[in-house]
């Protein structure tokens, strides 16, 4: 395995819908703070359904802008949830391998927040792979 891991990794594996690539750019203790629940969630298995169900409920999703810091980056984005039009930011802090150790995701405007907040709880619901 590699010592460490491509700083654009977690992007390209979001950017293709690569739900397997995207849990290897997570540290195993990843720390998932979401934009629609207040308590963190902590370690891949955890977090691997909620980012599973994300993939299938985000439409037309793009980055559009990128910052960077030495230890991570934010990375803007937009999406279609449902009928509305949304953007948010990932905040990616890295480990000393490159993977991603905390990862905060914000969604704005509200009504997006709110309709995301509906359409994870039905594909939670459903269960991994079944239709929302």
């Amino acid at each position: 395995m590699n010592d460490h891991i491509h700083p654009d990794a977690f992007r390209q594996a979001v950017e293709q819908g690569n739900h397997a690539a995207l849990m290897l750019t997570l540290a195993p203790n990843v720390v998932f703070h979401s934009p629609i629940v207040h308590h963190p969630y902590v370690g891949r298995d955890a977090v691997a359904p909620l980012l599973a169900a994300v993939l299938q409920v985000f439409r037309d999703f793009a980055y559009v802008d990128e910052f960077t810091a030495p230890d991570g980056k934010v990375l803007l984005f937009r999406t279609r949830i449902g009928e509305r039009d949304a953007e948010g930011v990932d905040i990616l802090k890295f480990d000393n391998a490159g993977l991603v150790q905390e990862f905060t995701v914000m969604v704005r405007p509200y009504s997006a927040a709110t309709a995301l907040r509906e359409a994870m709880a039905a594909r939670l619901a459903a269960g991994p792979g079944k239709p929302l």
